[in-house]
């Protein structure tokens, strides 16, 4: 089936030309109201991620996530291998709440808030501008031979990239191994820790690569969150769209002409000034309809506005709208569809903080020893041998640790004779006897509940199984 000629741009993406190869983005340097804001909003999310993994709360790195060792920090709580219940719980409220807030707002996260976005337009971006100049000196210099002035303008670009990427290669790092241990690598010299030295340049190549080279493409190509959009999108959901009522009317889009009455004429309020196309940081035309490239970055709506403005015309025709609102005038509503992804996002928050209350400082497990039978003592005591692993979750030590039976009456004896203390974010393990007399056993397999104590005060506890003769069934 042939496509139709208003829908043939839907057959490629914006930075492929019509020879299938890249064609570079050159925006121009938007500005207005909402550029404004969204600079605002990047600075203080640029101060956040670089601040966070330095930020500690009870002796807690505010965030971290550290795979190789499975420990991970969320907002001051740390999470062990554990705790990783929680953390999935958590990883399904944050797609929950990215599918609500599309539903509703499109890709505004994307524009907004996304760190590709935010160091693409706002700091990588910008160096551009100071160094090569607004979108036409960009156009110039590329086409140009590489005479002293380009080669000294790519060099000096090239460099500040470079630095910048290795900067967020540290803050990067610091989020996976800790803050501390960054910290401390750094004082103790790159090369007494080469596999970290090398890790680090591999990520400063990932970001200088996305940066200086990919750029957009990994919010049109890589990022599925672009393809996610359409299958939650509808005709309700807010995006950044363009008011073809009013840009096209009855005779369509037209250029300006001066002392004109476009109301008279018939033509549309859109000028074909193609200002919002020349600064769309993914070279697309939001005239087109709402597009998988379109980051909803606001900066079309910038353009625009301030074009309207220079001819008199009321702003708007390019506006955070829904499809509805501009075919029917149609108001936002919170549609059942809203309300299902919020009742399912509120239930999942409310068992997460449940959880959370109900979480242990220490976390205590008792397993049998493998491969290993009861033994049977004299005076009819049982026997069994176990292994332990205490885990402290929290920045203290807890000292004076030992096991008492609340199920059953019997001895634990732990295989250690030193005080067991387990030291603040750490664990330890050993391994432990419960004798138990026949008598108290009620079959061949018997469930025990033990408790954990720090000094008198009741600190965990955990159960286990308690093996003894079939006889005694």
């Amino acid at each position: 089936m042939e496509t139709p000629e208003n829908e043939i741009f839907r057959d490629s993406i914006g930075t492929i030309n019509e020879e299938g190869k890249r064609a570079w983005v050159y925006p121009k340097k938007p500005k207005g109201a909402y550029y404004d804001y969204r600079k605002w909003v990047s600075y203080i999310l640029l101060i956040f991620l670089f601040s966070a993994p330095f930020i500690k709360i009870n002796g807690n790195q505010f965030l971290m996530f550290n795979v190789l060792e499975r420990r991970f920090n969320i907002f001051g709580f740390p999470f062990w291998p554990q705790d990783f219940h929680l953390f999935v719980i958590m990883m399904i409220i944050g797609v929950v709440f990215v599918a609500l807030f599309t539903v509703a707002f499109g890709r505004l996260f994307c524009g907004w808030i996304c760190p590709q976005t935010i160091f693409m337009e706002m700091v990588f971006r910008r160096i551009e501008y100071w160094i090569d100049g607004d979108r036409g000196k960009q156009i110039r210099l590329n086409k140009q031979p590489w005479n002293a002035e380009k080669i000294r303008k790519r060099v000096l670009k090239w460099f500040i990239f470079a630095v910048i990427s290795f900067l967020i290669a540290n803050i990067f790092l610091a989020y996976l191994i800790g803050s501390d241990r960054l910290i401390r690598y750094i004082i103790d010299g790159p090369f007494s820790h080469l596999s970290t030295l090398i890790s680090l340049l591999i990520f400063t190549a990932v970001f200088y690569f996305i940066y200086a080279w990919f750029r957009e493409q990994v919010c049109i190509i890589a990022c599925p969150y672009g393809r996610l959009q359409g299958a939650l999108l509808d005709n309700k959901s807010i995006v950044v769209a363009y008011d073809h009522k009013r840009g096209e009317k009855e005779k369509g889009r037209a250029k300006f002409k001066k002392n004109e009455d476009r109301a008279l004429s018939g033509k549309g309020d859109c000028i074909d000034c193609f200002q919002c196309v020349q600064v769309c940081p993914t070279g697309i035309d939001i005239r087109n309809g709402t597009q998988l490239e379109c980051v909803n970055c606001t900066a079309c709506i910038d353009a625009c506005d301030h074009m309207m403005e220079s001819v008199n015309l009321p702003k708007g025709l390019i506006r955070y709208a829904s499809e509805d609102n501009i075919n029917k005038k149609a108001k936002f509503t919170f549609s059942p569809r809203l309300k299902g992804y919020t009742a399912i996002l509120g239930i999942l928050t409310a068992v997460l903080i449940g959880m959370l209350f109900l979480r242990n400082d220490i976390e205590a497990n008792v397993l049998r020893l493998p491969g290993q039978l009861y033994e049977h003592k004299e005076g009819n005591i049982i026997s069994n041998v176990y292994t332990y692993k205490l885990v402290n979750k929290t920045n203290n030590d807890i000292a004076n640790i030992h096991f008492k039976l609340l199920s059953h009456n019997g001895k634990i004896e732990v295989v250690s004779h030193k005080e067991l203390t387990v030291p603040k974010r750490d664990l330890i393990e050993g391994t432990l006897f419960i004798e138990i007399n026949q008598s108290a056993l009620s079959g061949d397999k018997d469930r025990l509940k033990i408790g954990v104590y720090s000094d008198e005060k009741l600190i965990e506890t955990t159960v286990t199984g308690f093996l003894g003769p079939r006889s005694y069934r």
